[in-house]
């Protein structure tokens, strides 16, 4: 069988170093042919990391999908706001894509492209891969099997970690909605996907608590210069310290603030780029700590918890049935199970991989190219994280920060999904996750 061949669009973080890999590790199965990238200097590292020629590569996606289908997958990765005219092209050149999540900070648009996937009949996957990982499909499994027999609740709670939350979302790419998209959205999108897999039925009722609490201009340390750089008198008491950290333990992270990867390159981005100002002093509005609540339609109810100010970073899970619950901690690789009928306490032990997102990165690219395969064979008509599947909790994450900015009141999902999408894509929402 030949290798499935395809471009990357976006060379970035997720489409250089997350999926576009696989290709490398797989070469008999996937075959880049082809990159879209503005960045000189990460277009040309891209090019030679997966011997590409010069025709095949491209310094915007227009000029990538300007004219005839170039192989049978598009791989999108560009920023959130930029997902819906690449994605639309590809889909109607006949591509199957592979989409970077969020789908789009534009409720609109999601609904948009999953209807311009139906209509091409091809297949929209979002990177959705917590889906795809050891843990969560082995729970999903116990789930299904009737072990903790009916859900009534779940707890999910997302640590992002101190130093994350401040690299990502205080410095970096994410840290402003009004430029990428809403915390509940671009880091939780995530986490409202995994409940609803989970749950396997749609979202009924949401609201949802949270705020910028410490991140800000009142927390500034007196003396504190826009830069960590200049010297600040608080330096050996802030954690957010940006040359102590990375140039210290963050070192890996400082390999997403710069193509130079030397010391001076790193200071040089330091003095010249986000990363290195004061965490107090960005221009960051998302949210450091929020809370959702859900009700689902059986019933069953949620509750999510995001906070940026834990010393790790991983989500921790309890799951309570009708006839046993399960607990576990994603940075564990396991799991626990009571039975309530048999007292039983079983630890279900994951042989997680050590790539990125648990081995989901890897994972979702394999179970794509087959997707992709079945599909022209005429096997399946949706992907395990279509965009169909994906546009409902797109709006559960909608919803929540609609709850949020509206002093937490509860919103219908019925009717929020009629006020956004129209009765064209109504039925959608009662459809049952898959």
């Amino acid at each position: 069988m030949k290798p499935t061949t395809a471009v990357v669009i976006g060379a970035g973080d997720r489409g250089a170093r997350a999926y576009a890999p696989y290709a490398l590790e797989n070469p008999h199965e996937f075959r880049i042919v082809g990159v879209a990238e503005p960045n000189t200097e990460r277009r040309r590292k891209f090019a030679e990391q997966f011997a590409l020629t010069a025709q095949q590569q491209f310094d915007s996606w227009e000029s990538l999908l300007g004219n005839e289908r170039q192989a049978e997958v598009a791989i999108i990765c560009t920023l959130d706001r930029m997902h819906l005219q690449p994605t639309l092209r590809a889909l109607e050149l006949g591509y199957h894509v592979l989409l970077e999540k969020p789908m789009s900070p534009v409720p609109a648009e999601c609904v948009e492209m999953e209807l311009a996937a139906k209509r091409h009949n091809r297949l929209l996957t979002i990177c959705h891969v917590l889906r795809y990982t050891a843990f969560w499909s082995s729970l999903k499994r116990e789930i299904d099997r009737g072990a903790i027999g009916d859900i009534a609740s779940i707890q999910l709670n997302e640590n992002v970690g101190n130093m994350h939350m401040s690299h990502s979302f205080v410095r970096g790419n994410w840290r402003n909605s009004d430029e990428s998209s809403p915390m509940i959205l671009q880091k939780s999108c995530h986490d409202m996907d995994i409940l609803a897999y989970l749950m396997g039925e749609p979202c009924t009722r949401i609201s949802s608590f949270g705020s910028l609490m410490h991140f800000h201009e009142g927390n500034r340390p007196e003396g504190a210069p826009l830069r960590c750089i200049e010297g600040c008198p608080a330096e050996h008491v802030c954690q957010y310290h940006a040359p102590r950290y990375y140039l210290g333990e963050g070192i890996g992270w400082a390999r997403k603030i710069t193509d130079d990867h030397t010391k001076e390159g790193i200071i040089k981005a330091l003095w010249e780029g986000p990363y290195g100002k004061c965490v107090y002093q960005t221009d960051n509005n998302v949210v450091d700590h929020q809370v959702v609540n859900m009700e689902f339609a059986s019933g069953a109810t949620a509750t999510f918890s995001m906070c940026g100010f834990t010393h790790d970073n991983t989500r921790i899970v309890q799951v309570m049935g009708t006839k046993g619950d399960i607990r576990g901690n994603m940075e564990d690789d396991a799991f626990t199970l009571h039975d309530f009928v048999t007292k039983e306490k079983r630890v279900v032990h994951i042989h997680a991989s050590a790539a990125g997102h648990g081995g989901g990165d890897a994972d979702i690219v394999r179970s794509f190219i087959k997707e992709v395969r079945d599909f022209e064979a005429g096997m399946v008509t949706e992907s395990k994280s279509s965009a169909s599947v994906s546009v409902r909790s797109h709006l559960m994450a909608f919803a929540a920060e609609a709850s949020r900015l509206d002093g937490g009141r509860s919103i219908d999902l019925q009717a929020y999904y009629d006020e956004l999408a129209g009765a064209a894509v109504q039925p959608h929402v009662h459809e049952k996750h898959c």
